[in-house]
């Protein structure tokens, strides 16, 4: 049955229109909601009055409206859960959950792990003084 399918699009920006506008041209999708949205996401869909930080206004409404697919965009509601709250009503979201956000969150945890687990990359340091991240500039 062609346009049957929904998507909820969470973010404002380009990635976000981008993602509206390929879902706008697949028969299979009938609507097509971004929250907040932008005046190109308008092209493509219809923008509804939800902050992508709304986590309680953006989960009620998704459980309500039971969208076919959430794609979360923005790095903050990822990190704050956004997805595995949307998740828990059931629903399918393509993002990261929270612990899987934090590698594009923190980028301190990210560089951690991979040194840990001994994946190769530049060498970097976390400091909490200037004079710290100095002495590390000059030791490169």
């Amino acid at each position: 049955m062609a346009g049957q399918h929904t998507v909820l699009i969470v973010g404002s920006g380009g990635r976000e229109h981008a993602f509206g506008w390929a879902f706008s041209r697949d028969a299979r999708i009938g609507k097509i909601w971004f929250a907040p949205g932008n005046a190109g996401t308008a092209e493509v869909g219809e923008n509804l009055p939800l902050a992508a930080t709304d986590e309680q206004g953006l989960v009620a409404w998704a459980a309500k409206e039971k969208p076919s697919l959430v794609v979360v965009g923005p790095e903050a509601p990822l990190c704050a859960g956004l997805a595995d709250r949307l998740r828990a009503q059931g629903l399918r979201v393509f993002g990261p959950g929270k612990e899987g956000a934090r590698l594009e969150g923190s980028k301190s945890f990210c560089k951690e792990l991979l040194v840990r687990q001994k994946i190769p990359t530049a060498r970097a340091g976390s400091f909490q003084k200037l004079e710290e991240a100095i002495r590390f500039s000059e030791s490169l």
